[in-house]
């Protein structure tokens, strides 16, 4: 698809930044111009400023010229929701990642491209705690997260990204400066227009900084392996647990399939003479007191509902416990060489009812479908995987997915937990949303961005991103 090079306006904005912020080479219009989707869209120009305020320069001359403007991070968004669909300036955020935690206050003031990693490391060098904990902490920007309300594996107990937010500060579409909240702890002055901003995927404001709300950090953390006859007997077992009203920090399921290829990966079973089961991995956080009486709890659960279980003795036991959940979703390829990874949400009281409609969809779809996820939360991460030149198995995958998203909803969960909607779950938006909610949005993005300038082409226009031809790039935090 081609796409107006802008070459008048790009002009004019490096005579205003200059050509070290504007940048038009190939190799950095090419950088940009994909996310983890991998599907490529050829910016005018990557703007990687140095000051905030160069940003409400950018959106003024966009709107001038109606030059569409995409925000990103690091890209490690899956859903195409960083990729300039209709080309246009890319605002590269990664320059701006200043971090200051306020101790006595227990909060934290990050810009937009620090990353999720060192806000963590910034909390826990002063005893406070982030909890949001996104596989790719070490490379996804605070700013994405934002832009994508993002969880991980603490959501269960602690919350996602919107839970931590306090204030936000950045620029609405028109370039006009806005603050959303202060640094405190209570505001109520007027609309929520924070939150709004929060999971929106930067097609409302573009986020320049953000205050966190941090907690203190938990004094002791154990880790326990367990493994189960097959995938209903370990959802059962976890919502027996979930009833005697223990919280874990974590509780991770892994499928049949997903523990296999960890194991044939790593070339070691998770339970010797136990090869394939599935499996759930649970860490408690708290005082020594809390954990004294919750380890009592849950080993006597494990006893009376799992085939096998290990505790770790110590935290580099912990971390090899640990090994399995993080080879699974990198080995998964060996089953094909294309995924559809979707990070669907199913309420606690379906758990059953779903893991038994995804072994049915299985067996009729002929792929393979490996699962593993957050069972404190619902957000599963089922990964449809197929052979991309297989026109046979790329249609099973297309039919599987809509099909999925549909059963998802009538099940009364929701078709992403925390990746968004970004290009790839355009065609799914109306299976969540009546007429009248993505009438609602609509409105809101016209009245907020009256000239569709920041992020267009996401979320409302169907797109069948898995039928584009994607980049063959390796990017740092790719599983395979």
């Amino acid at each position: 698809m081609a796409t107006p090079s802008f070459r008048s306006a790009t002009q004019q904005l490096r005579r205003q930044l200059g050509s070290r912020i504007v940048l038009t080479d190939p190799a950095a219009r090419f950088e940009a111009s994909f996310d983890s989707s991998k599907i490529s869209f050829l910016p005018a120009a990557v703007i990687r400023p140095r000051r905030e305020a160069d940003i409400g320069a950018v959106l003024v001359l966009a709107n001038r010229h109606r030059v569409p403007v995409t925000v990103r991070g690091r890209g490690t968004t899956l859903m195409g929701s960083a990729a300039p669909v209709r080309g246009g300036w890319v605002i590269d955020l990664r320059p701006l990642r200043r971090i200051r935690v306020d101790v006595e206050a227990g909060l934290i003031h990050a810009q937009a491209g620090a990353t999720v990693g060192d806000i963590q490391r910034a909390a826990a060098a002063v005893g406070w705690f982030y909890p949001p904990d996104p596989s790719s902490k070490e490379y996804c920007t605070i700013g994405g997260n934002i832009a994508c309300n993002a969880g991980g594996m603490h959501g269960g107990k602690y919350g996602v990204t919107r839970d931590f937010v306090v204030a936000l500060r950045g620029f609405l579409p028109t370039g006009e400066f806005v603050e959303w909240g202060t640094a405190t702890k209570k505001f109520s002055a007027g609309f929520n227009l924070r939150d709004l901003w929060i999971g929106s995927e930067g097609m409302l404001g573009v986020v320049t900084g953000a205050v966190l709300k941090l907690i203190p950090a938990p004094a002791e953390r154990w880790t326990l392996l367990t493994s189960f006859r097959d995938e209903t007997a370990a959802l059962r077992a976890a919502l027996m647990l979930f009833r005697q009203r223990v919280q874990p920090a974590i509780c991770e399921f892994l499928d049949r399939q997903s523990v296999l290829c960890a194991e044939r990966a790593t070339g070691t079973a998770v339970f010797p003479g136990q090869a394939g089961r599935p499996v759930i991995l649970l860490e408690l956080a708290g005082s020594a007191a809390e954990l004294r009486e919750q380890k009592a709890q849950v080993l006597a659960w494990a006893r009376a509902h799992t085939l096998a279980h290990r505790a770790a003795r110590n935290r580099a036991e912990a971390e090899t416990l640990w090994a399995v959940r993080r080879k699974c979703s990198g080995a998964m390829f060996e089953l094909g060489d294309a995924k559809l990874n979707e990070d669907i949400v199913v309420p606690m009281r379906n758990y059953v009812r779903f893991i038994r409609y995804l072994a049915a969809l299985k067996r009729r779809s002929g792929l393979p479908i490996p699962t593993f996820g957050h069972l404190a939360d619902g957000n599963l991460h089922v990964n449809i995987m197929y052979h991309r030149g297989n026109r046979a198995e790329a249609r099973a995958a297309e039919a599987a997915v809509t099909e999925l998203m549909r059963t998802v909803v009538s099940l009364d969960g929701a078709i992403s937990g925390e990746h968004g909607i970004g290009l790839a779950k355009t065609p799914f938006l109306r299976v969540q949303h009546r007429p009248a909610q993505v009438k609602a949005m609509r409105a809101v993005k016209r009245a907020l961005d009256p000239k569709g300038i920041l992020n267009p082409g996401k979320m409302f226009e169907p797109v069948r991103i898995w039928k584009f031809p994607k980049v063959a790039v390796h990017l740092p935090w790719d599983h395979k």
